[in-house]
């Protein structure tokens, strides 16, 4: 697909596999669902989950937000695609195709701090004004180990709780930013490619529902492209409780698994089903659709849990 080099594409499995690793001890839904599906006989090991994409939460100041964070990802390989606007949730958004077919796509989001209120703005830059310079420049972004320990390492001072809940009245995203800091936000199931009775997301919700898991019902269960190529659904994120400056505790938000559908475009529908390649089926994003899927994280759905 590129020149990316096989050093490059090394480097990229330490990065991938640190995340994935800290992300499933944060997220205990990640285990509970990978063990259904091996309980059903729909996978035989973790491994063999299609991983569609991983997307990432920023904060749009100086010296951070997507400028910043695309740089170790854009050094991998990874190549810049659409623009996404979130009006009412004030966001931008990319997504980056991979080096390599079997690697995740990557989205990531930025919040637009600019456009809040002047107290959430104080209160947002009180933190990220200790990032001084861009992290990433200084970065070897060749040492694996090194890029995993920046992804999970607090970029400023852990929040006070008052400050958390001032910023969750206006914007969750940045209340959920201030405490994760940089954090993998979510990673995504691809079900086109279970077995049959598995492989679309209505039979895929059928199948977490069954077992217990609560699903993201904001715009519906099951989020929708408008040329119906890309059908998403997500679980709600479950309440963790979080400890904030000076040991003050509060239950908040985790983390979500979310699942995709990607179709067969309408050019290779007539190929057989074992010819068919992630070239052949729908790529990209849909605004509408990851617009409802932020809400995994949204008080009006965890407050169903």
């Amino acid at each position: 697909m590129n020149n990316t080099s096989s050093q490059q594409l090394q480097t990229l499995d330490t990065v991938l596999e640190g995340l994935m690793g800290r992300y499933q001890e944060r997220v205990p839904d990640v285990k509970a669902i990978i063990n259904a599906m091996i309980a059903e006989g729909l996978i035989e090991k973790p491994d063999d989950i299609e991983n569609d994409h991983i997307a990432f939460r920023t904060m749009g100041v100086p010296h951070l937000g997507i400028q910043s964070f695309e740089k170790i990802f854009l050094h991998y390989g990874y190549q810049k695609r659409d623009y996404y606007y979130f009006e009412g949730k004030k966001l931008d958004a990319y997504w980056y195709s991979p080096p390599q077919p079997h690697y995740p796509r990557i989205f990531v989001s930025e919040l637009r701090v600019g456009e809040l209120s002047e107290e959430a703005q104080r209160i947002i830059r009180s933190y990220t004004d200790e990032v001084t310079t861009d992290p990433v420049d200084s970065l070897d972004l060749d040492n694996g180990a090194a890029v995993d320990g920046f992804l999970h390492q607090p970029l400023w001072r852990t929040p006070i709780l008052s400050d958390y809940l001032t910023l969750l009245k206006e914007s969750e995203y940045a209340a959920w930013v201030i405490y994760n800091r940089y954090y993998l936000n979510h990673f995504t199931i691809s079900v086109h490619n279970l077995p049959e009775g598995y492989n679309t997301v209505a039979e895929f919700n059928q199948f977490l529902e069954k077992n217990g898991f609560k699903l993201n019902d904001s715009g519906g269960k099951i989020k929708e492209s408008p040329d119906g190529g890309l059908l998403q659904s997500s679980t709600v994120a479950e309440m963790l409780e979080a400890e904030f400056a000076g040991g003050e505790k509060h239950r908040i938000s985790g983390s979500y698994v979310e699942f995709a559908e990607r179709r067969v475009l309408p050019e290779f529908a007539h190929l057989p089903t074992e010819q068919i390649k992630r070239q052949h089926r729908r790529d990209g994003f849909e605004a509408g659709n990851a617009d409802k899927i932020f809400e995994s994280t949204y008080t009006s759905q965890t407050g169903k849990q």
